[in-house]
């Protein structure tokens, strides 16, 4: 790696404690100082701590080991992580928060039940000052195209973009924990749009939370948010009962959109007693259980909340992939192939497929890019004319004179400035006009051809989860239960640069991810189909 493209590293990893503190003893006596001034003891106190929770292992020969006890607090452990909220940040209860030792078996040597062994065989718990670099590439010249410089410069390249790293927190079983098992009632609620994998999720949960943590209550919410409150009957769930939900697709708890009254939403959690919320959903739903965790953080209630990412979209912010879109892009594949067999078997023949996605069209590229047979792909991040000598009908007009058929990968947020759009969802989410039947009308009254039209919307979104798609699954519900237990709330579990990681709601939701019309991969989608602009 070039001087320029050296990142730094976690403060916490440096052994800095914080600004003006050469110790942790100088850190405990700047926390009392605050403690008496009536100061929160939280990361904006004291910047960049050293982020380990107490009782973690930690060499220290201070003979001060209760009064650190007392006084320690969750701390960010750099500065530039991004911050996750822990209950003792917002709890407010009469008895003291204080960690426990994990039940979680981490060898294959350890009980199912009982008491935890020797540290010597169960010692492989995720420490809190593990990071995980959010950004895996540091780019070396400040012209490139999807570079945002975060400073002005640095000493290595003076005048130029300075690449400022950010760390996400590592995902993972700890050491302490801040429930005992006994006393957790876990809820599972799955809502949204329908993805291949939801079942994998719900029966990874409560594999782990029963049979990793002991816990002997968990409900299943019934149709989204609204479950909470609508009267319909908690679903018990245990390991028995989730054993083979995975064999099918959908979600065993049904799902739902909209519903989010956070005011019921809490008070239902509250008077069942509920202290763990698992959320499965995108963008929409994260929101409401970002929403959930900070009326429950208003509240001072032990209640953690976590979310799973779930869209076949790919379109959530930080994460290199979602579950269930890889195992929809597989699907996708079916209806590509079959209107291309359709197209070169017609006179002229023309096959249109549309594919979801929303306002990003990831599942329109990778498909394209991963069939090989498509001539022109359409995504809503590219703007593109349908008339006139560079427009897509011209294209397809060509094709057609050369080689005799055309197939075309339609996203469906494509184009709809052409279509009339027809409100929104429960969700809020708007309602997308139909661009495929636009666009094949569009063909049929401008070109001599024979189209045939493919929506396999249903088809991709209900199916169950292909291998790959499967063990994220039970990675990510696995994960989910360790940072509930760890006391984490408000955040979410994905994958980050190849690993998971903790990664706090709000920041998730900020924003839609979308293709990068500068991005490598659509770049290689243009030279797989050798579409020009259309423009």
């Amino acid at each position: 790696m070039s001087r320029s493209a050296t990142l730094a590293t976690p403060r916490a990893a440096t052994g800095t404690i914080g600004r003006g503190c050469t110790s942790r003893r100088g850190a405990r006596a700047l926390r009392r100082e605050l403690r008496r001034a009536g100061a929160p003891l939280r990361s904006a106190a004291i910047e960049g701590s050293s982020g380990l929770e107490s009782g973690a292992n930690e060499d220290d020969d201070d003979d001060d080991d209760e009064e650190e006890e007392e006084d320690y607090t969750w701390e960010v452990g750099g500065a530039n992580d991004l911050r996750i909220t822990h209950l003792r940040d917002v709890y407010r209860g009469d008895e003291p928060l204080t960690p426990l030792p994990s039940p979680f078996c981490t060898q294959s040597s350890c009980p199912l039940s009982g008491p935890r062994t020797s540290l010597k065989y169960n010692s492989n718990f995720v420490s809190n000052r593990d990071r995980v670099l959010l950004n895996s590439v540091a780019f070396g010249s400040a012209a490139y195209p999807t570079q945002t410089c975060s400073a002005p410069e640095d000493v290595y390249n003076p005048g130029g973009c300075a690449y400022v790293p950010e760390w996400v927190m590592r995902a993972g079983p700890r050491a302490d924990v801040y429930f005992k098992s006994e006393e957790v009632h876990a809820a599972v609620v799955t809502c949204g749009g329908l993805c291949p994998g939801i079942n994998d999720v719900i029966r990874s949960l409560v594999n782990t939370l029963e049979v990793g943590y002991g816990v002997k209550k968990i409900s299943g919410i019934r149709y989204g948010f609204k479950g909470f409150f609508s009267g319909d009957p908690f679903l018990e769930l245990n390991k028995q009962t989730v054993r083979n939900i995975h064999t099918i697709g959908g979600s065993v708890l049904g799902s739902g959109r909209g519903g989010g009254d956070v005011t019921r939403i809490v008070e239902s959690i509250v008077n069942n007693g509920i202290n763990m919320v698992f959320v499965i959903g995108g963008n929409g739903t994260h929101a409401g259980a970002n929403a959930i965790s900070e009326e429950c953080a208003k509240r001072g209630v032990k209640v953690s909340v976590v979310g799973v990412p779930k869209t076949i979209d790919n379109d959530i912010l930080l994460l290199d992939k979602t579950f269930g879109f890889d195992t929809a892009v597989e699907e996708a594949q079916k209806a590509i192939q079959a209107a291309a067999i359709e197209a070169q078997s017609a006179y002229r023949g023309v096959g249109v497929v549309k594919l979801m996605g929303r306002q990003s069209g990831f599942i329109a590229m990778f498909a394209t890019l991963a069939n090989g047979q498509v001539d022109c792909c359409l995504i809503p991040e590219i703007d593109w004319a349908a008339h006139g000598p560079n427009g897509v009908i011209e294209y397809v007009r060509n094709r057609l004179d050369t080689q005799g058929h055309a197939v075309v990968v339609l996203a469906e947020g494509a184009g709809q400035e052409f279509v009339t759009s027809t409100g929104a969802d429960a969700g809020g989410n708007p309602k997308l006009g139909d661009i495929g039947r636009w666009f094949c009308k569009q063909l049929k009254a401008e070109i001599k051809c024979d189209v045939k039209y493919i929506d396999p919307t249903y088809m991709v979104r209900g199916c169950v989860a292909n291998a790959h798609d499967s063990i994220m699954c039970t990675v990510l519900g696995q994960n989910a239960v360790h940072g509930a237990f760890a006391g984490f709330t408000g955040i979410s579990v994905g994958a980050v640069s190849a690993h998971t990681a903790f990664l706090p709601i709000p920041r998730m939701i900020e924003r839609e991810r979308l293709v990068d019309p500068n991005s490598r991969m659509w770049h290689r989608t243009l030279a797989g189909t050798g579409q020009p602009d259309f423009f």
